[in-house]
């Protein structure tokens, strides 16, 4: 999800590259999809003293497109109407991605794909080591009055509805570094490189080539299910609400977010237990759990190869220490279960869908479904 927009004059989007070599990258990267998958028409570069601006067909003032893949959710989380209009956008995100693994798919080493996603933040003294390793985050129990450190949490047990999991960042940390080694071979294809909400349009097109290349078809399943699961209806809204109104076109608010409804804390036993509910609008519960089927097919039974990446994105978005202790908890609890080996693609990614609002309920700035 890029920050670095700028606004658009007379049909065209201009975005800010920080340097004139990422954006030749990402013009590279956009010329590798033109030809595949519905991107905007890049009209060209303009030099500035110390960046470089790439000129972009603006698709929502040409009436190319009207929404963002996070704007139609929303509507889908108000209406059920616009359902039908959800399913066919996530459909055509899907088809895309799993084209790209079929016709430019091949099995390379992690080091001969974009980088910035994962190496960057994996690596030593990278973001995940400055986020959650040179400092002992605090944590305020909720439901408590009790705060413990990530260290100390170490030693305590810990059940999750009912499933006993282990919360070790650290070892997670470097299981991490090891599962994406630059020599570890997986299939990777052309695609580009970061599918969030705020990156896909509708009618489909998609938008921002800032990672566009050769990138893992596992890290791209993790990326957009991880986003549809908790940053788009929850974190990114909660905790970088600037961006969220920036990014999107609607940016309504989520109707609902996960909760941890008790927790039960044994000191002399060194026991943690927590009951939660991961709470979603109508809309995005519909969007996730076609998404899921679309990428990894009804019948995927574990998490496989897409572990270490979906570990990477639920630690490497939203420092920690801006974190709720409720918050960042329930983080660390799916986290311990994406790593956990008995977790399963469609368990860790259940949802608790809240109704739809009943039709006198339905916000008045709500736009009616096209």
């Amino acid at each position: 999800m890029s920050t670095r927009r700028l606004s658009t004059t007379a049909g065209v989007f201009h975005k800010l590259a920080a340097t004139r070599e990422k954006a030749e990258a990402e013009a590279k990267g956009w010329a590798q999809l033109v030809s595949r998958i519905a991107v905007p028409a890049l009209h060209g570069q303009i030099a500035l003293p110390d960046r470089q601006l790439l000129a972009y067909e603006d698709v929502f003032a040409t009436g190319r497109c009207e929404l963002l893949l996070g704007d139609v959710i929303a509507l889908a989380d108000r209406d059920p109407a616009v359902q039908l209009r959800l399913d066919r956008l996530v459909n055509g995100v899907c088809a895309d991605l799993r084209a790209a693994a079929e016709e430019t798919g091949k099995s390379v080493p992690l080091a001969e794909c974009v980088p910035d996603l994962y190496f960057d933040r994996v690596r030593p003294g990278g973001r995940l080591d400055r986020w959650y390793l040179h400092r002992d985050l605090p944590i305020t129990l909720p439901h408590t009055d009790t705060t413990l450190t990530l260290r100390e949490l170490v030693g305590f047990t810990l059940t999750a509805n009912g499933r006993p999991l282990t919360l070790n960042v650290a070892d997670t940390i470097e299981c991490l570094r090891d599962a994406l080694a630059p020599d570890r071979r997986l299939r990777a294809g052309l695609t580009q490189g970061d599918p969030t909400e705020p990156n896909i349009a509708d009618p489909l097109c998609w938008l921002d080539f800032e990672f566009a290349g050769r990138n893992t078809v596992v890290g791209e399943a993790a990326n957009l299910l991880w986003y549809l699961m908790a940053l788009g209806g929850w974190l990114v809204p909660r905790y970088q609400p600037d961006v969220y109104a920036r990014t999107l076109r609607l940016a309504l608010p989520p109707p609902a977010r996960p909760r941890i409804e008790h927790l039960g804390l044994h000191h002399s036993s060194r026991h943690i237990d927590v009951r939660y509910s991961w709470n979603a609008g109508p809309g995005r519960a519909a969007a996730l759990t076609r998404a899921l089927n679309g990428l990894c097919g009804e019948n995927g039974s574990g998490l496989e190869e897409i572990r270490p990446f979906l570990a990477l994105r639920i630690l490497g978005v939203i420092p920690p220490s801006r974190l709720s202790g409720h918050d960042l908890l329930l983080v660390l609890i799916k986290l311990a279960e994406s790593q956990d080996p008995h977790t399963t693609l469609d368990t860790f990614f259940t949802t608790t869908p809240a109704p739809h609002p009943a039709p006198g309920e339905r916000s008045s700035n709500v736009p009616a479904p096209a």
